[in-house]
């Protein structure tokens, strides 16, 4: 089986996200912080869009894992009864 690009992506960005959403939300007031930005608040904002993006790539890659998974189910459905004979060793009395 093999491991959709998305999901590690999607770990990755989740977790950015969470850290860059929790640190924006508890700098929220600091006005000092955000002087540069015009008292736009980067760190929540660039933390919740990573947080999405990071959601979105676990969630396709989650389901474009089922779909592989589904795919060779039928798949080996079809030939493993033909192909188990192929694959016993030989018996011995």
């Amino acid at each position: 089986m093999s491991l959709d690009l998305r999901l590690p992506m999607g770990l990755m960005f989740t977790l950015t996200g969470t850290i860059l959403t929790a640190f924006g939300l508890a700098t929220r007031g600091n006005q000092i912080l955000y002087a540069k930005s015009d008292g736009f608040d980067v760190n929540l904002w660039w933390g919740a869009a990573l947080l999405v993006f990071g959601i979105i790539n676990l969630v396709l890659g989650r389901r474009g894992q089922m779909r592989m998974l589904r795919e060779e189910e039928k798949q080996g459905s079809g030939g493993r009864d033909q192909g188990s004979e192929k694959n016993q060793r030989p018996r011995m009395h």
